[in-house]
């Protein structure tokens, strides 16, 4: 994991040196008459180099190190990526030179700040590297603003910049690569890895990367609409829209990030910051077309209101957030007082105090990353308020346990942002456009970016999070509200009626019709939600068909808004208080059966002791389990406790022909018993274990002192069982707790392997009563079942071969038996006084191996 660390930096660090050394070269090389890059190959190279450096920061972003690294990655990464779309607009003869000026000097303002702020406290923070790469960009990003005006002196001191940035990144890259090629034993001086005590100081920082970059992004887009108020650019025009839009993709991306870091509001806030940016990169783009947007007043009104909950609610990580997320809530209120776009005077002035207040969350955030010294940003005082309510009980947010749903759970629940989409775009389509053109009235943003883009993503979260039906409404419905944006506002609907349209309506109604009857059985809200959408669709239909009634669509689409804002705010306050609740209904149509229980067993994190121990007392009291191995997932019971055995047998739904397996901490557990087992088979386990082999071997009387009475039918079969010493530290506490113990896998037999701690639920229920959770399956492949049967004669075989090698288990086996042709046993089991030399002779013929078919195995064929 630390080397493939060290390839991401020299990866991110070395693409900023081979974009640096692009643009040293175009600078030392133009003139004012002539460039020596096209500006549209220049564009495109820009954009290769920035994902690059986005994908090494991307990396770190995920992988919570180097902090301070990932931001100064994506940001240098989103600099490139909308400069390099400027030139290609202006390769293509969209921009004039003049207006090429225009275009990049918002944009490289905004960045030459960001940078140099990201430089400063890397020199706080003592990062040399970092601190002279930030701040050599935001030099060279000045003197290009300079040479746009005086391009003698600008250029040849941009490309001197940059030549500094390569030779300091080129000697940072390769000296970390060089230390990852020799696995440390080359380290160039200031190159080396950071101390743990350091990398751990970092992570416990949150996910600071992600707020920073989306800082730098607001930061960009206020830039870009301020300096027309400034007189720094002339107006708004469709040069901007590659910044706009830069923005706009990268703050999405930090949305996902923040899902993945489990912080839904800081999510909910940068999908609501895309969406505006999206919506002002329309606005420019129509410039070009020389059409004044009209935005009409409904819209930026809710959006207001919903940047205003979503800031309240974010008091609750600092205060400071929810104070600065108070600005956009002014912004879409200025956007609603002057309904001319994005263009006007009001709006613009709050762009310019959302730029300044951009930059000094920057400095705050980034500071707070690296320095032991934190600048205080009020968190703790919306708990401490809360706590004096006694009416109400904040819920606690822990990472590690999640509700059980199917699925991989690396995401936090994305019903907050879901059904702002489809508030904001039911609102939108309230409007109403007469004689305007379709383009002019700034609905198609809202309609297709908030109610089909963002919408989409939320889907494919929740998708992520194993919720099927949420999945599936947000994907279903934000391919509606696609559609229908660009048809009937998009300019090709026109003014004809299409009886095609219709159909393709139609199936839609069918679909939403499938998933209302879904609904019955989720909760009341759902339904009504599902229910008026229905309602919308019908309006549409009767819209494509030329019959819609005055004023349907708006009533529809206003019920429906009401009821997605009502749901938009009761998720987000659900997820904040514990008690009281807002009401989502319980299910009209209840189901019996596996998780049809209101109760939810204990999912506790593996890696805690406590949470050990307190599976260990739910196992001791006659609990069954679902629990992380090696492999894959499976279902436990106590040997000891013949009534959990036989639950799980039953919860197993177990075939007769696919009997349960016998599980021990180590060798020392079979104490009691060895003297009924062979020399050469204890040998053989001692040298095999703890792993992923289970062995097959003969049932005997020995299995009595486990206690499992009756129940030990339930175990292997008449003539023989598998027994395991898996090579799990989780596994291996519980049953030096508990005892040995009895397992099957944890899914219904027939079905798929269990791969994820939420599986084992979504899958048996709650008839569980506890869950270890440890998150994905370190692997997918179940065990190697060995027939150790004949093991007396020399003899072993596979029924089935899994993650260890058939020649792995061969090899073991071969040497296990040299060592007892030579009279080597183990001596941990050898009887006192017994002959030695006499008890081993009896594995002492040669190993023929054979291998079993499933088909003809009397014993366990699926254990895990």
């Amino acid at each position: 994991m630390a080397q493939l660390h060290a390839l991401h930096v020299s990866v991110g660090i070395l693409g900023i040196s081979g974009g640096s050394l692009l643009l040293l070269v175009n600078g030392y090389a133009s003139s004012a008459e002539r460039d020596l890059i096209p500006h549209t190959a220049l564009g495109i190279l820009l954009l290769i180099v920035a994902a690059l450096v986005a994908y090494a920061g991307i990396q770190h972003c995920l992988s919570a190190r180097a902090r301070l690294f990932s931001s100064l990655c994506l940001t240098v990464s989103a600099l490139w990526c909308g400069s390099g779309l400027v030139y290609i607009l202006a390769g293509q003869r969209v921009l004039s030179r003049a207006e090429l000026r225009w275009s990049l000097v918002p944009g490289l303002a905004a960045f030459t700040l960001a940078l140099f702020i990201i430089g400063v406290v890397a020199l706080t923070g003592k990062k040399a590297a970092l601190f002279l790469t930030s701040v050599g960009i935001s030099l060279a990003c000045a003197h290009q603003i300079a040479g746009l005006s005086a391009a003698g002196f600008g250029q040849t001191a941009t490309a001197a910049n940059y030549l500094f940035v390569c030779l300091v990144c080129v000697y940072f890259g390769f000296g970390r690569l060089l230390s990852t090629v020799s696995n440390g034993k080359v380290v160039p001086p200031g190159t080396g890895l950071k101390k743990k005590a350091e990398q751990k100081t970092e992570q416990s920082q949150g996910c600071t990367d992600a707020v920073s970059v989306g800082l730098v992004m607001n930061l960009l887009s206020a830039s870009v609409l301020a300096c027309p108020l400034l007189g720094v650019v002339p107006k708004l025009s469709v040069g901007h829209v590659p910044w706009l839009w830069t923005a706009a993709v990268f703050q999405l991306g930090m949305c996902i990030v923040f899902y993945r870091a489990m912080d839904t509001l800081a999510a909910t806030f940068y999908g609501f910051t895309a969406l505006l940016k999206f919506a002002e990169g329309y606005s420019a783009l129509l410039s070009f077309y020389s059409i004044q947007p009209f935005s009409p007043v409904p819209f930026p009104a809710v959006f207001s209101v919903l940047f205003f909950i979503l800031a309240l609610f974010s008091c609750q990580k600092s205060l400071l957030e929810g104070l600065y997320q108070l600005f956009f809530t002014a912004y879409c209120i200025a956007i609603a007082a002057q309904p001319q776009g994005f263009s006007q005077g009001g709006t613009q002035g709050v762009q310019a105090a959302i730029f300044v207040a951009s930059a000094a969350m920057l400095i705050i955030t980034t500071f707070n990353m690296v320095s032991s010294t934190m600048i205080p940003t009020g968190q703790g005082l919306f708990k401490a308020l809360v706590t004096r309510v006694q009416s109400l009980t904040l819920r606690v947010h822990n990472k590690e346990l999640h509700a059980p749903h199917l699925g991989y759970s690396k995401y936090a629940d994305a019903e907050v942002l879901g059904h702002a989409c489809n508030v904001l775009a039911a609102f939108a389509i309230t409007a109403t456009i007469g004689d305007r053109n379709p383009l002019t009235v700034l609905v198609l943003p809202w309609v297709v970016a908030a109610g089909g883009v963002l919408q989409l993503l939320c889907g494919s979260v929740a998708f992520s999070r194993g919720k099927t039906f949420e999945s599936t409404v947000f994907i279903l419905y934000g391919v509606m509200w696609t559609v229908w944006g660009l048809t009937r506002y998009g300019g090709l609907y026109g003014e004809t009626r299409s009886f095609n349209l219709a159909v393709g309506i139609i199936s839609f109604m069918l679909f939403n019709g499938l998933v209302t009857a879904a609904a019955l059985f989720l909760s009341i809200a759902w339904f009504v939600y599902a229910l008026t959408f229905q309602l919308i669709l019908i309006s549409f239909l009767l819209d494509a068909v030329g019959a819609l009634p005055h004023g349907y669509d708006i009533a529809v689409t206003i019920i429906f808004g009401l009821i997605s804002f009502y749901c938009f705010l009761a998720h987000i306050f659900n997820s904040t208080f514990q008690s009281p609740q807002i009401p989502l209904g319980k299910p009209i149509v209840k189901l019996s059966g596996v998780g049809g229980g209101a109760d939810i067993c204990p999912h506790v994190p593996a890696r805690k002791a406590t949470s050990v121990h307190q599976i260990a007392e739910i196992m001791k009291n006659g609990g069954i389990c679902g629990m992380p191995t090696d492999t894959v997932y499976v279902l436990v019971a106590a040997c000891n406790r013949p009534d959990a055995v036989v639950k799980a047998y039953k919860v197993k739904k177990q075939a007769q022909d696919r009997p349960m397996s016998l599980w021990i901490s180590s060798i020392k557990q079979l104490e009691p018993v060895r003297h009924l087992l062979s020399p050469l088979l204890l040998d053989f386990m001692e040298a095999a274990w703890p792993s992923s082999i289970s062995m097959v071997i003969p049932r005997g009387p020995w299995m009595d002192t486990f206690g499992l009475g009756e129940a030990a039918k339930h175990i292997g079969t008449p003539q023989s069982i598998a027994i395991r010493n898996p090579d799990c530290s989780v596994a291996t506490h519980l049953m030096n707790l508990v005892g040995p113990i009895a397992v099957t896998s944890a899914n219904p037999t027939g079905e798929a392997d269990t791969t994820h701690h939420n599986q084992v639920y979504a899958k048996l229920g709650d008839k569980v009563d506890g869950v270890l959770c440890d998150g994905p399956s370190p692997e997918n492949i179940a065990s190697t079942v060995v027939d150790c049967t004949k093991i007396e004669t020399g003899q072993i075989g596979f029924f089935r071969v899994g993650l260890i090698p058939k020649s792995k288990v061969l090899q073991i086996f071969e040497e296990v038996q040299k060592r007892h042709k030579h009279g080597q046993t183990n001596a941990a089991f050898e009887e006192e006084g017994e002959d030695s030399t006499a008890e081993s002779g009896r594995g002492s013929q040669n190993s023929t191996p054979s291998t079993v078919t499933p088909e003809q195995s009397p014993v366990l064929r699926h254990s895990s």
